[in-house]
């Protein structure tokens, strides 16, 4: 655990039994984005439509329940930046993306969508297991892509709440970007429902919540300790010197201007980590994990980028991650995004 990467006053709370902080999501930095939501749904009609959103131990919407859990960890700035620490924070965008997914299955569950022909025979059974490892095709034009990764594909529901998503962005552009797909029926079906139960109340109404931030009884470093996927011993044994030396040089060569490549890795690892979980959809704590990793033997190795050739070489360096993620780490059956579920 990387606690110590927190800045003090965000380790002061470790200790602090969470339901002890006193967090509320109307004081939360979140809840003018959860405003927003709604302006967003007001904006495409929906007037009647407002779910119940709450502060909970991560993303959510329980199923058949139209409310949305709120990570805790966004109700605090001292404990966001822990999880800064620990696993680089949901930015506004991001958080966004996650309240327009989670809206989605709220909808859906709201006005029993679910139960529908319709919705059937667009979006498949809603009674489908749910498989963390689910078979996908990549580049599938019959699904919107949102979340990281190939998320629509991993049941009918999500597959719903994803093309929700993209529908409710106001920056989607969903007509002209979707035009020739497969999927732009399931967006006109979203567009159509949301015009024809604008105006009506949900069936639905309400929802029951599953745990909230007043009934978490573990103190911030228990949370994150049981919480926390440890993805150490996928890369315990990778042997990345070879590698990397091949990618970077241990010393400069004479008149030759260098910095440290390790330093070079750290100014680009968090969008790096982003691009290979959105495009390969292998988990990002596995991604984030592998690239800390390389991070520390650089360091360790005392390796040098060219300033001249830094770029080629970053670009070289993000293609073997992306390998590795997608192969070695993996085998060769890539591992997919969890975060959000229903």
């Amino acid at each position: 655990m990387q606690f110590e990467k927190a800045p003090p006053e965000a380790r002061q709370v470790l200790g602090m039994p969470i339901r002890e902080l006193g967090m509320s999501l109307e004081a939360s930095p979140v809840a003018e984005l959860v405003a927003r939501l709604y302006s967003e749904l007001d904006a495409k009609g929906v007037h009647h439509f407002r779910p119940h959103c709450y502060l909970s131990d991560e993303w959510g919407c329980p199923s058949g329940e139209p409310v949305i859990g709120i990570p805790f960890y966004l109700g605090d700035p001292r404990v966001a930046k822990v999880e800064d620490a620990l696993n680089d924070i949901e930015g506004e965008r991001e958080i966004m993306m996650y309240l327009r997914h989670e809206a989605g299955h709220a909808f859906n569950y709201a006005y029993e969508l679910y139960r529908t022909e319709e919705w059937h025979a667009l979006f498949g059974s809603f009674r489908r297991p749910y498989r963390d490892d689910f078979p996908f095709v990549p580049f599938s034009r019959d699904y919107v892509r949102h979340i990281a990764g190939w998320y629509a594909q991993k049941h009918p529901d999500e597959d719903f709440a994803e093309t929700f998503a993209v529908w409710l962005d106001p920056d989607s552009a969903w007509r002209e970007r979707y035009r020739d797909w497969g999927a732009i029926r399931k967006l006109d079906y979203v567009d159509r429902i949301g015009r024809e139960v604008g105006d009506l109340p949900p069936t639905r109404p309400t929802g029951e919540t599953d745990i909230t931030v007043e009934e978490m009884q573990q103190t911030v470093e228990e949370f994150y300790r049981d919480f926390q996927v440890d993805e150490t011993p996928l890369i315990a044994e990778l042997a990345l010197e070879a590698d990397l030396t091949d990618i970077f040089a241990r010393r400069a060569q004479h008149g030759v201007e260098t910095r440290s490549a390790a330093e070079l890795l750290a100014e680009h690892r968090r969008d790096l980590v982003d691009k290979v979980n959105y495009w390969t959809g292998v988990r990002r704590t596995l991604v984030r994990a592998l690239v800390l990793a390389i991070e520390h033997r650089l360091g360790e190795l005392q390796l040098v980028a060219e300033r001249d050739r830094s770029r080629q070489q970053m670009m070289e360096l993000t293609v073997y991650i992306t390998t590795l993620s997608m192969t070695f780490l993996t085998g060769k059956k890539p591992l997919r995004h969890r975060r959000p579920d229903r």
